[in-house]
């Protein structure tokens, strides 16, 4: 059967050489050399005995050794040649005693390229092995700033610890957030154990999305891999079965779709006022019911949360503004550990939209819309990625300017302090916008920025240190805090404060104006026409942000105020527009230019007044973290 085998694998050969040279490319193997940088003395590192993943050797390393192989690795010398002759040999010996004998080839980002066992490779390729022993030397690329260099280092670190090099990425930051999923801390080695269990939880994974067409995707199948195992844990995939794995996979396909443009977000910046021709109540709510029933989950209580409180609020807003079309329940002190309880408890009581109130609460969003279709889910955070839910958030940075520049006209010293809590997507668009305002009123404010979840942090003891005379410190308050700590409060000698202002998120009204686009057909509209993942971020425009005054601003400074809630509502002026400096230079040198709501959204700098800095995760407390690793600014997408 080996000369057999030959003749298939040498058809193989030629159906590619042929297709390689229509589609001008090069018909036989690559060749280490050729891409080499020339002149360069490159650094190589031995890896000794190395399982190679046979679909990442792509070449050899000389020139000689290339013209006997298609690109596919299969054969195109003719049948009768000595060549032929040995490939066959080769052939029969694998399929009575395996190959075993270690081929010597080199790695040089992440390919392999054959310097001893050409023939083995082909053969093996023929009967598409998974992977063949080989000894391996590294070539070290200088590092650069390309982000395939860039994800190659990433690779390096994760190979260090796991051993493991059959798995790649097209995105930044990835190698680390799988150490992190798999349950490894950042420099955590893996056992033999981990490492078998984890090539058969990727190979089952890769076999089902390969089996629904992964492999036409524009995306490495560990970028897909990633994207599922954040999604539903990397232990649960491992008790998948393969029929339960494949459903799944099949369900999530949208997700993997989405993947493809770089996690594109489409911001809807106000609400749509155009009615569709087609309304779709109906499409949403189940036959017999007349009222569309609404759900919202709280990581915690109106009484000890501000933050729920104006979620609360909202809720309330809804009942009376649609007092015949919509009833609510909601679900409070929920957490992480049990929030896919509560979604399941909300749709089996019949609720048919589902708003989930905090970040955390996204990959438990998205598992249950995967599961339940007919139900529409969003969830309260920025920056979150996905095809099955939608995301809502607001421009409070618009209300913050208009803070800064209250701070600014009110500081007599020249200093004012802002206490922020997570650094995450919007947050530092929060802190710049108010530094700019500040500036803009007085040239010589300066905002001193301290982290409320950083560790060994006294904010009281920051607060004496500092003496500041204009502070932003918590944007609300619930009804049963009597603090006057809230909003902007200009900080008195003696110990007391005056209020000043406050910012408003008004969910209530965003509630509102969203159920009417389910019910004027708009919410079905751009579901059809966008391929992208929905994220409404609205702002003063559309009244679900504003600024509350206090009776103890000066009247110059709230008609100033007033004045510039003008430009900004209807749109004639935008806070992150003109020249931009930052901490270490310029931002934005068009003095006519204006930031796009993408990079106002993925701030990762501080405005040049501003004295701190945005921290670490590691430098933060614990009950920080699951916020930040669902959206925090360090998380950046490369």
């Amino acid at each position: 059967m080996s000369k057999e085998d030959y003749t298939k694998a040498y058809k193989a050969g030629k159906r590619d050489y042929q297709n390689r040279l229509l589609h001008g490319k090069k018909p036989t193997l690559e060749v280490l050399e050729d891409l080499l940088p020339p002149n360069e003395a490159l650094s190589m590192v031995s890896l000794g005995l190395v399982q190679i993943p046979i679909d990442q050797i792509v070449g050899t390393r000389y020139e000689g050794r290339s013209s006997a192989f298609a690109g596919n690795f299969m054969p195109i010398l003719d049948e009768e040649t000595e060549f032929a002759y040995k490939w066959s040999r080769l052939s029969t010996a694998h399929e009575e005693e395996g190959i075993r004998d270690p081929i010597k080839a080199y790695e040089y980002m992440n390919k392999f390229y054959v310097e001893e066992g050409n023939k083995r490779v082909s053969v093996m390729k023929y009967y598409e092995a998974i992977s063949i022993p080989g000894m391996v030397t590294r070539i070290m690329p200088k590092r650069t700033e390309e982000k395939e260099n860039k994800i190659y280092y990433e690779f390096i670190d994760f190979y260090r610890f796991s051993r493991i090099n059959y798995i790649w990425f097209s995105k930044l930051g990835s190698f680390a957030k799988l150490q992190a999923a798999v349950g490894k801390k950042p420099e955590e080695s893996w056992s033999d154990d981990e490492r078998l269990t984890f090539s058969s939880v990727y190979s089952r994974f890769t076999a089902a999305y390969n089996a629904e067409g992964g492999n036409k995707l524009k995306i490495t199948s560990g970028d897909a891999f990633l994207a599922f195992i954040t999604l539903y844990g990397y232990h649960t995939t491992d008790e998948q079965s393969a029929s339960e794995l494949k459903a799944l996979v099949a369900k999530s396909w949208e997700e993997f779709e989405l993947l493809q443009h770089d996690n594109e977000i489409e911001l809807k910046m106000d609400p749509s006022t155009e009615k569709k021709p087609k309304p779709i109540l109906s499409r949403i709510l189940p036959a017999g019911k007349p009222k569309l029933k609404i759900a919202f989950i709280y990581e915690k209580t109106a009484r000890s949360s501000a933050w729920t409180y104006s979620h609360e609020l909202g809720r309330l807003h809804l009942v009376q503004t649609f007092p015949d079309q919509v009833s609510t329940v909601y679900y409070d002190n929920v957490t992480v550990n049990n929030i896919e309880t509560y979604i399941d408890r909300a749709i089996s009581e019949g609720c048919n939209l589902i708003f989930t109130t905090t970040p955390t609460f996204a990959p438990a969003s998205v598992k249950a819309a995967i599961a339940n279709p007919d139900v529409r889910i969003l969830n309260c955070s920025l920056n979150t990625s996905h095809r099955y839910i939608r995301t809502y958030y607001t421009r409070m940075h618009e209300a913050k300017f208009l803070m800064g520049a209250i701070a600014g006209a009110m500081a007599e010293n020249n200093k004012l302090l802002y206490i922020a809590d997570y650094p995450l997507f919007g947050t530092i668009s929060h802190i710049n916008a108010f530094a700019l305002g500040a500036k803009m009123i007085n040239p010589r404010a300066k905002v001193y920025l301290e982290w409320s979840t950083q560790k060994g942090i006294d904010i009281n003891e920051r607060i004496r240190q500092i003496s500041p005379d204009c502070i932003s410190g918590k944007d609300m308050v619930i009804p049963e805090e009597e603090t006057r700590y809230f909003g902007i409060y200009h900080f008195e000698r003696d110990g007391h404060s005056r209020s000043l202002a406050m910012p408003l998120y008004h969910w209530g009204k965003f509630y509102e104006q969203l159920i009417r686009t389910i019910m004027n057909g708009t919410w079905k509209y751009d579901d059809d026409a966008s391929t992208k993942a929905i994220n409404y971020w609205w702002g003063m425009s559309s009244g679900v942000v504003d600024l509350i005054c206090s009776k103890n601003l000066p009247l110059g400074t709230k008609r100033l105020v007033e004045l510039l809630k003008h430009t900004i509502v209807s749109g004639e002026f935008n806070p992150f527009s003109g020249t931009l400096y930052s901490q270490t230079g310029i931002i934005q040198n068009d003095p006519n230019a204006t930031l796009t709501p993408e990079q106002i959204l993925e701030m990762d700098w501080l405005a040049e007044n501003v004295i701190g800095k945005i921290p670490q995760i590691e430098e933060l407390t614990e009950q920080a973290k699951p916020v930040l690793a669902q959206q925090g600014v360090q998380n950046k997408k490369g």
